[in-house]
């Protein structure tokens, strides 16, 4: 029965002390361009050591990163969403070049007011990260942006 405690201690203790990885950090902000012109703009903070891939990636490479926003009849969307330079590399893991970002990225999508009222505009991003040894799941993760 001692046995069985100790096993069982030692495994709670190993379950706690397991590390959840999720070294990128998703921020918005909105920018007033014109009287019924924004920008929302998604900035990703990624640890040191990480990369988090482009929105456009090779054919069999890495997913993408990617941006979906939920209409609601207040704005439309004028254009794709832009992205920061980044770095192209001959990725070692997927043998291949690829463009991705290190330490930050930041994302802008210019939308059309339809209304004068405040309002919400939710979206996600999907995205997959990787260092020079894994890469992590695809993961998912919901944005919000206040409209003023």
């Amino acid at each position: 029965m001692k046995k069985v405690v100790l096993m069982l201690a030692f495994l709670a203790f190993s379950i706690g002390q397991a590390q959840i990885l999720d070294p990128v950090t998703w921020s918005t902000s909105v920018n007033k361009i014109a009287d019924t012109e924004y920008e929302l703009v998604i900035t990703a903070g990624i640890e040191p050591g990480w990369h988090l891939y482009s929105q456009n990636v090779p054919e069999d490479g890495p997913i993408a990163t990617s941006f979906t926003f939920e209409g609601n009849g207040k704005y439309l969307k004028k254009g794709n969403t832009t992205e920061e330079e980044g770095h192209v590399v001959n990725d070692p893991i997927f043998e291949m070049e690829i463009k991705y970002f290190e330490d930050k990225a930041t994302f802008k999508q210019r939308i059309k007011l339809k209304t004068t009222e405040s309002f919400k505009i939710n979206g996600t991003v999907e995205f997959m990260v990787c260092d020079d040894s894994r890469c992590l799941p695809p993961n998912e993760v919901d944005l919000e942006f206040n409209i003023k």
